[in-house]
């Protein structure tokens, strides 16, 4: 039946067909097209007709991208439920060829070549064998071999006899023209259709010449922008090599149907086309498409492009370093990688004075596993970092110390004034030092308050001795690896501090202080305070373990040092290790002199006020070097009037602006000390002078602009000196005004100034007590009575020194005015005033007494009196400490009597004689002494 193996328009026109629904894109007419296929039953009815046989194909509606409105693919896209699933125009195709087990996916459709109308008739011939399986394969090479389906020479076995039937099956469909679904007869499978079948169309029926142009300037459009795609696009200038000469300019209807067929639209835009009559219309809509693949093309382009930059240029860089690589070792000048680790290590093991004979075996034993690890490997990482560690300790190597006694005093004198009790220690050690040839074996403990200049005797220390210093701070510490170290098998593993001094110090003998021991932390990590105790052993510490190098290290000859502001704080173990030499604080004098030697000069020079004389003297020689080299410049005559200045000039014109008369009085200083840095240091009392210095280079500056200020800042008074007088404009008004809460003589009854040590140095503060009488309940008994209240954020200490007190008292009073029943009849409130300051302590023992005796005999007590002492409950005065910074605080207050243990005697003649200079002082043993003191009897 030739009639049925027509090509294109002169194909048959069946009424009935098979419908074979696709997704991804729709068919269109001269292409030669694969579709997928999982549904058995339209497999088995397409094998049938294989050859000549004949199908509708239609895009589905509803899934036209194969996959599902929640996300699913399509199982078998050519079942359908409904017949609304599919558009309305098709394609009208023969089937040319079935194979099982081939496919690009559940019911998509895959392009081939368009095949001539010689081509066809070839395919025709070898489709005319019916289903015997016999499609000689010899003459649909070149169709086949268009996409690579198939292959030269196979023998296919199409009838199925041979193919699992659960197997998909891929449908070579070659398209002639397109078709209506006018019913769907049977949804199947497979389903049954009835179709309208097109006629020809004709471009431009009526001859109409603008019609005409339209086409032609729409055609010439739509080759250009092909011919800009296939030079964009390699993959399309591909696929457009096997059909060149196919493309018929002067069919628009083709030409939109090759477009369409070549171009990767969505599935909505190309059934569009499919469905479009009108040549102008689908000629635009094929613009439209191809148009929007030369933009993606030009996208695409401008990725790769980049990509490929950034690829070439790491491989360019690569291949030069691997070539200069094997340059340099074909000259000798460079060793691979691994020898050239190995070469470094041994180099620094060279430099190293003594090796111990077990970390040496360890090294070797890493250095020569080294040699055998890839690179690239995890391994390989560990190791050299191991080794890194293992060579950069400076095992064996120590600096040459210095134990001068001059050269240290001078030393310690020019980075710190007074201390003289805390220099005479370091000197001893020093000295011990000279005798013995070294100073290790020592652990020393600086303890004072915050400011007072314990991490800056530590490098002053390191300086007279002439080691090197290293400073880490352990406040808030909660890790133990931090001080031994953390194990190699951990991600990102160290040594710790004590391992890395020594490497950073390049010595064995550094001096290490340890800041702020008092302040280590505990936690689920471990505890530092118990690791240390091993580091600051002299007995152990010669052979320290670092959990990281896992080797012996030496620390035997490094001088510890610590600082605390409580030595309360720290572990008995760990105080036990450390000689511990106290810093009190610096009183008035010292304060003073600290300020106009040191802090007042510094202060100058950074505030621009002064310059150093150092930069002085390197200014005049850049000055006399300028002059030298414009002197020698003959050739050139200077204005005199130009306005140009050299940087020296500069300089000197800014230092005209400061006044010669600007100054800090001594005077001044006293007013800060006493009233507004009254803290056993001197920071506050730096910033103070810093705030002070800030002020006058803000004056200063913005009266040579001419700038007017605030009436805060301001310049008040004529003179750019600052005086006790003029102090508050800088610093603003005293926080404190007086020691002293009741200034009449004597004190109301009740009151007794007491004498207390804080962190922040001496505080002179007021034990008040108060009665209250008993009242009756309504029979007329007495109620209340024999009770003791206290307030003021007392500590615990401080409140057994109240009940201690109050029983003192009572035993007193029983002697002093026997039969007396005070304290029967009152109910006594005991208050500390400045509650919000937390206090505790056994020193206010005798104060407390001497209040309530002063309230139950109804005796005042002298305002320049002020005690301190512990009390036991036999009347007995217990020694305190912090003598010295009572006896300031007293001094502040204007005492002229104090009263202190008898045994604290020892601690008050070490004083200085300007701290005891006009102050009355009587030691007690027992209370019957203050008593005597208090009362007068």
């Amino acid at each position: 039946m030739p009639s049925r193996m027509g090509f294109g328009d002169e194909a048959p026109k069946y009424p009935h067909l098979i419908g074979l629904p696709v997704t991804t894109r729709p068919l269109f007419p001269g292409v030669l097209s694969s579709v997928t296929l999982t549904d058995q039953p339209t497999i088995e009815a397409l094998e049938r007709l294989q050859g000549n046989g004949y199908v509708g194909v239609f895009l589905r509606k509803d899934s036209p991208s194969g996959v599902s409105e929640n996300g699913l693919v399509l199982d078998a896209p050519e079942l359908i439920t409904d017949p609304d699933e599919l558009y309305k125009v098709g394609t009208f195709a023969q089937i040319h060829r079935i194979q099982r087990g081939v496919g690009f996916g559940t019911g998509a459709s895959s392009l081939h070549a368009h095949p001539t109308r010689q081509e066809w008739k070839n395919l025709s011939k070898s489709g005319g064998g019916g289903v015997n399986g016999n499609n000689g394969e010899g003459d649909t090479s070149d169709a086949s071999d268009a996409d690579g389906s198939f292959s030269d020479g196979e023998d296919d076995d199409d009838d199925g006899d041979g193919g699992d039937d659960a197997t998909p099956a891929s449908v070579l469909l070659y398209t002639h023209r397109r078709l209506n679904l006018e019913s769907v007869r049977n949804l199947g499978p497979p389903i049954d259709v009835t179709v309208s079948h097109w006629d020809r169309l004709r471009h431009n029926p009526n001859g109409d010449s603008k019609l005409d142009d339209t086409l032609r300037a729409l055609t010439n459009e739509v080759l250009s922008t092909i011919r800009d795609v296939a030079q964009l696009n390699p993959l399309f200038r591909e696929h457009m090599q096997f059909f060149p000469n196919r493309i018929d300019p002067s069919d628009p209807f083709r030409l939109a149907d090759f477009v369409a067929a070549v171009s990767s639209g969505k599935p909505d835009e190309l059934q569009a086309v499919l469905e479009e009559r009108d040549a102008e219309m689908r000629l635009h809509k094929a613009l439209v498409l191809i148009s929007k693949e030369r933009e993606v093309s030009r996208l695409q382009q401008e990725i790769s492009a980049k990509v490929e930059e950034k690829m070439s240029d790491a491989q360019r860089k690569y291949f030069l370093n691997e070539q200069l690589k094997s340059i340099k070792k074909e000259l000798g000048m460079e060793k691979d990688d691994k020898e050239a680790l190995i070469t470094k290590y041994r180099k620094k093991l060279k430099d190293c004075v003594e090796v111990p004979e077990e970390a040496m075996g360890v090294i070797d034993s890493e250095l020569e596993k080294l040699s055998t690890l890839e690179k690239n490997s995890t391994e390989f990482n560990v190791t050299r970092s191991y080794l890194d560690w293992l060579t950069a300790i400076p095992w064996g190597k120590t600096t040459d110390e210095s134990f001068e006694i001059a050269d240290a005093r001078k030393i310690l004198d020019r980075d710190h004034y007074g201390l003289d009790d805390v220099k005479d220690i370091i000197l001893q050690f020093i000295a011990v030092g000279k005798l013995r040839g070294t100073v290790q074996g020592k652990i020393l403990c600086l303890a004072g308050p915050p400011g007072v200049g314990k991490t800056s005797i530590a490098s002053s220390v390191a300086d007279a001795l002439g080691r090197k210093f290293f400073r880490f701070s352990v406040g808030g510490l909660g890790d133990v690896s931090e001080i031994k170290g953390h194990r190699r098998t951990y991600v990102g593993a160290m040594p710790g501090k004590m391992v890395q001094c020594l490497k950073s110090t390049g010595t064995m003998n550094p001096l290490i202080l340890i800041d702020e021991i008092d302040k280590l932390g505990r936690d689920y990590r471990g505890d530092p305070a118990s690791a240390l105790l091993e580091v600051l052993d002299p007995n152990q510490n010669d052979a320290f373990r670092d959990h990281f190098l896992d080797v012996p290290v030496d620390m035997s000859k490094v001088l510890f040092m610590c600082t605390a502001n409580d030595l309360s704080t720290i572990p008995g173990p760990l105080l036990d290790r450390m000689e511990v030499i106290s810093l009190s604080g610096y009183d008035l004098p010292e304060k003073i002199a600290i300020a106009e030697q040191y802090l007042v000069p510094k202060s100058m020079r950074e505030s621009g006020l002064t310059v150093d004389e150092e930069e002085e003297e390197e200014e005049t020689d850049v000055e006399r070097e300028e002059n030298e080299d414009s002197s020698s410049d003959t050739t050139k005559e200077r204005d005199p009037t130009e306005g140009s200045s050299s940087s020296p000039e500069s300089r000197s014109d800014d230092d005209d602006v400061v006044p010669e008369s600007i100054a800090i009085e001594n005077s001044a200083l006293e007013s800060l000390v006493r009233w507004y840095c009254r803290e056993a240091g001197v920071r506050s009392l730096e910033k103070h002078i810093n705030k002070i210095t800030r002020k006058l280079a803000l004056q200063v500056v913005a009266e040579k602009e001419g700038t007017e200020l605030t009436e805060k800042t301001r310049r008040k008074s004529d003179s750019w000196t600052v005086t006790d007088e003029n102090l508050d404009d800088y610093v603003g008004k005293p926080i404190f005004t007086s020691d002293r809460m009741y200034e009449k003589d004597p004190l109301p009854n009740g009151i007794v100034m007491g004498l207390a040590w804080t962190s922040l140095g001496g505080s002179a503060l007021y034990i008040e007590t108060q009665a209250i009488m008993r009242g009756t309940d309504p029979d007329g008994r007495p109620k209340g009575g024999g009770m003791l209240q206290t307030t003021g954020q007392l500590g615990e200490v401080m409140k057994e020194s109240t009940q201690i007190a109050y029983t003192v008292a009572r035993a007193r009073l029983s002697q002093a005015e026997p039969g007396s029943g005070y304290f029967d009849d009152h109910d006594v409130h005991m208050h500390v005033p400045e509650g919000a300051t937390p206090k505790d302590g056994p020193s206010a023992g005798v104060t407390m007494v001497t209040a309530m005796l002063s309230l139950a005999l109804d005796r005042p007590v002298r305002n320049d009196l002020a005690m301190t002492g512990e009390i036991s409950l036999t009347g007995k005065v217990l020694p305190v400490g912090g003598i010295k910074e009572k006896t300031m605080a007293a001094r502040r207050a204007g005492i002229k009597c104090i009263i202190f243990p008898n045994e604290n005697k020892r601690d008050f003649d070490e004083l200085p004689d300007y701290l005891k200079e006009g102050i009355d002082v009587h030691f007690a043993g027992e209370y019957a002494d203050v008593y005597k003191v208090a009362f007068g009897d």
